[in-house]
């Protein structure tokens, strides 16, 4: 995450018509890391992201995602998932799944999923508002990804994977979950070349936003 101007401090409660062109998409520092916040900031097109003094809130622009209409996976990536006979599961272990991308690597020595996040995130999946994918190979997960859902909309927040591919066939998967049950939006937050490289583009925070408005009003069930 770059390094950002702060601007003043204040509850998420006071931002719902707070200028949007803070630097790298900054809009909030401070208030309550609950499912309550956590759904008004998502559907607000906003979404946490670290806790350590304080929570921080973005809203970026440009926006990533993963477009439903568009997105195909690679053919190599089909071969892979068949021939490793590669199976998948949702909300099997999602606690399991945040515990996982929040796990050290050799290239990514810490992550902003602390345990309040996991907290907060696991009480929405309590409520039907969060949910996990999970990637298989035998008995052993190798791969997962977890986001929130409002209506059409899911917010993807992390991935992680024990096998080369193990998290572009978690996204795979999901686009095929999400069209299958009339999702309209799949988030990816912030445009970087690995989520390019899965398949994300990026478009406008305008174009988000519209976008967000229309999925938030479709009634899907993940």
């Amino acid at each position: 995450m770059a390094d950002a101007h702060l601007p003043p401090d204040g509850p998420l409660g006071e931002i719902d018509d707070a200028e949007p062109d803070w630097p790298d998409g900054l809009v909030a520092v401070g208030g309550e890391l609950n499912p309550e916040t956590l759904v008004r900031a998502y559907s607000a097109g906003i979404f946490p992201w670290s806790s350590d003094p304080a929570v921080t809130w973005w809203s970026p622009d440009p926006r990533a995602i993963f477009d439903l209409e568009t997105f195909r996976p690679h053919r190599s990536l089909r071969k892979t998932i068949r021939q490793n006979a590669w199976r998948f599961t949702t909300d099997r272990d999602f606690v399991g799944v945040m515990r996982a991308c929040a796990a050290p690597t050799p290239t990514r020595p810490s992550t902003w999923i602390t345990d309040d996040f996991v907290t907060a995130y696991a009480e929405l999946a309590r409520r039907g508002q969060a949910h996990s994918v999970e990637v298989w190979e035998g008995d052993e997960i190798i791969g997962g990804l977890y986001g929130v859902t409002l209506g059409g909309f899911f917010g993807g927040e992390s991935m992680f994977n024990r096998r080369t591919d193990a998290s572009k066939a978690a996204v795979a998967f999901l686009v095929e979950h999400l069209r299958a049950r009339g999702f309209a939006l799949l988030d990816a937050q912030v445009p970087n070349p690995h989520l390019t490289s899965l398949g994300a583009i990026a478009i406008s925070r305008a174009n988000y936003l519209r976008r967000l408005k229309t999925a938030l009003a479709r009634p899907a069930t993940f």
